[in-house]
């Protein structure tokens, strides 16, 4: 199915938008299909600056309105208590939100990222997508992550290449209980790790120790930086470990 073609079926349209590739190419092309549209980018304790500041930039690129919506996750303590199915939650909770501020602005369907790549069936979250009616035009139109790329690169998107994101509570292992300082420490540790000049890697939070995972080719920038890496995560955390399972 030709994607436009789905888009102005809808009449008008309102994107969740994450600052992702895949969101910010729905994004453009909903406005490029010339019907009535706006954004939503949720900005909470889960979801990094640099995130919420791609999401700006790439809504004022494309010309579409953008809302930022302040939705305080940890305040549920079915996220907080973060079980198997936190993901379900907190999606919920969130696109509830969103959906309540998209009717308002008289929005009638609102639309996520999910491309045809994503394996819904062990994503609770999509579940909970899925019960809120919420439309998911690029997995609709099969069009798969490498396939966005291409077209996000030359619609000129500077997301085309960005390295997928997962929010900052996959970083705790399930049923570890999420807290706002430790999600702050972890935003800093991952910080700290990008101003290295690594990317696409995680800092996962057990008990109190941080896993760093990194892709095969940037361990050398960890171990060349090891003491400036402990010195910065042991104000943090109580031990640093480098996960030899890397990245793949």
């Amino acid at each position: 199915m030709n994607l436009v073609e789905y888009l102005t079926s809808f009449g008008n349209i309102a994107v969740a938008l994450s600052g992702g590739v895949d969101s910010s190419y729905l994004a453009y092309a909903v406005k490029q299909s010339g019907i009535p549209c706006k954004a939503y980018t949720v900005k909470s304790q889960f979801v990094p600056q640099f995130e919420l500041e791609d999401a700006k930039k790439i809504a004022e690129f494309i010309g579409i309105p953008l809302e930022i919506i302040d939705i305080d996750v940890l305040e549920h303590d079915d996220v907080t208590s973060n079980s198997s199915d936190r993901c379900y939650y907190c999606k919920y909770h969130i696109f509830t939100t969103i959906s309540e501020h998209a009717k308002r602005d008289g929005f009638s369907v609102l639309c996520d990222g999910t491309n045809a790549s994503d394996e819904i069936e062990d994503r609770p979250g999509m579940k909970a997508i899925a019960e809120l009616s919420v439309k998911s035009p690029l997995r609709e139109c099969n069009l798969t992550k490498s396939m966005i790329r291409d077209l996000a690169h030359k619609a000129d998107l500077f997301t085309w290449d960005k390295p997928s994101y997962a929010c900052l509570a996959t970083r705790f292992q399930a049923g570890q209980h999420i807290t706002g300082l430790d999600l702050e420490y972890i935003e800093k540790a991952e910080g700290y790790l990008f101003s290295l000049g690594l990317s696409d890697f995680r800092v996962r939070l057990v008990g109190n120790t941080a896993k760093i995972q990194v892709l095969e080719n940037q361990i050398d920038i960890v171990i060349k930086n090891r003491i400036e890496i402990l010195t910065y995560f042991k104000s943090m955390f109580d031990d640093v470990v480098l996960d030899l399972e890397v990245r793949s």
